[in-house]
């Protein structure tokens, strides 16, 4: 019995494994597609998205859940677009700065589903109704995966936004980063 107890004290205060870091940061290159929703359907049409971001998201391979900031910045062309008076497209340029948590679903260290929410800053080529401004300030959400290959960082987003004041739009963005300190 004394030796059973020995073997338990031994192995509860033995120290565990050291955690892998995964790197903190990443920098890289986003695209994507974007439409307009609801009312504003027609008035942002739809297109395709081209930036960047960074990202800076602290984490070992044996947390469960951790924090994220994420920055980007796109450019947009928009087509169909009736808020497009002057050219066939509408060209956008959005900045966002999210904050929120990645959370690993399963075993593997490499891959996290996002939550981020944030403020964003939304600027278009021409007015857009019915508000008749051409720069905007409001909220931005997105939903999506992280995964890790080989010092990279791919990333899948579906991002909503403007929350709260100017057109709002739901878009598809595709993330490939390289990753490091």
């Amino acid at each position: 019995m004394r030796v059973a107890l020995a073997l338990v004290a031994v192995m509860a205060l033995r120290p565990g494994a050291a955690a892998d870091p995964l790197p903190p940061g990443s920098l890289g290159i986003v695209s994507g597609a974007v439409s307009g929703t609801g009312a504003d359907a027609k008035n942002l049409g739809f297109g395709y998205l081209l930036g960047g971001s960074a990202a800076w998201q602290p984490m070992d391979s044996s947390d469960r859940i951790n924090w994220s900031a994420k920055w980007s910045a796109v450019f947009g062309t928009m087509y169909a677009a009736e808020a497009a008076r002057v050219n066939d497209q509408l060209l956008t340029l959005q900045m966002d700065l999210m904050l929120g948590i990645r959370v690993r679903p399963g075993r593997s260290p490499s891959r996290y589903v996002t939550l981020r929410g944030g403020g964003a800053l939304f600027r278009a080529n021409q007015v857009i109704p019915p508000q008749m401004y051409r720069a905007y300030a409001g909220g931005v959400a997105s939903v999506g995966l992280d995964q890790y290959i080989s010092g990279w960082l791919l990333s899948v987003d579906v991002r909503y936004g403007l929350i709260g004041a100017g057109p709002s739009s739901l878009g598809l963005v595709i993330g490939f980063a390289k990753t490091g300190p």
